[in-house]
């Protein structure tokens, strides 16, 4: 199992069935989403700061999708006249881009292949893709993975414009993101933790099981369990994926 498959599991997902042809598509409920888009509001911010620099010199059709390290999508941003296909679509956030949740898909690619992946109209699996010309990329915050961006038109005369455009947006992005991230850590009152609460929760971001943190430290695994939902309170989290996301950008990591 992959740790993409593994982490995904951890949440409730919900399937829609689509006709003609189209795979049965996953998406996080409602609850998991809210959640994830908690986790990831700095980097949905930068995304939609820096498309609003842009879109008003975009004049044809275009739409960016947002997704998180899993594929999850977290946020979308498309040209006026596209309002009615999207919201007629099952395109929205939540869909996971996986080719397990809606066929092997841009996104989908990326993920596999870990970079940049252009795919036209006819080399998408899913019916509901086959009209698009897509570019999907990695998109980083210094070392940090933290999503995808996916940028796509069904007008193949602007398609190297907006692959242009797609590459150029990551570092606006970066720039957004820790210009937001600064900010709030500047505004927000610091965590207190003790010290082996610390340890414990750099351990849980090495990857160590409850297991191997409790031989490590000598103590009871029901004790770290007891270390780790004081930490899971602190940081108003639920998992440790989301401990170790928010603690991070909170710079305790």
């Amino acid at each position: 199992m992959s740790a993409r498959t593994s982490t995904l599991r951890e949440f409730s997902l919900e399937n829609e069935i689509y006709p003609h042809g189209m795979a049965h598509i996953q998406y996080l409920t409602k609850t998991n989403l809210d959640r994830i888009r908690k986790i990831n509001h700095f980097l949905i911010n930068a995304f939609q700061q820096s498309l609003s620099d842009i879109k008003e010199n975009l004049s044809s059709t275009y739409l960016f999708l947002l997704t998180d390290s899993h594929g999850v999508l977290l946020a979308m941003v498309y040209s006026a006249d596209l309002e009615q296909v999207v919201k007629q679509s099952p395109i929205r956030p939540g869909m996971i881009f996986t080719a397990r949740s809606c066929g092997v898909n841009a996104i989908s690619e990326s993920m596999d292949k870990q970079g940049p992946v252009q795919l036209s109209p006819e080399q998408h699996e899913n019916p509901l893709f086959q009209s698009w010309h897509c570019y999907a990329a990695p998109l980083s915050v210094g070392l940090q993975h933290v999503g995808y961006l996916d940028v796509s038109t069904i007008n193949a005369d602007i398609q190297s414009e907006l692959i242009a455009i797609a590459k150029l947006i990551p570092a606006h992005m970066q720039n957004r993101y820790q210009s937001n991230l600064a900010s709030s850590v500047t505004e927000q009152p610091s965590i207190e933790f003790t010290k082996r609460q610390l340890t414990i929760l750099k351990m849980i971001s090495s990857g160590l099981t409850v297991k191997a943190i409790a031989v490590k430290l000598k103590i009871k695994e029901c004790t770290v369990n007891h270390h780790k939902k004081v930490i899971f309170n602190k940081l108003g989290v639920q998992s440790s994926a989301e401990a170790v996301s928010i603690a991070s950008r909170l710079s305790y990591l």
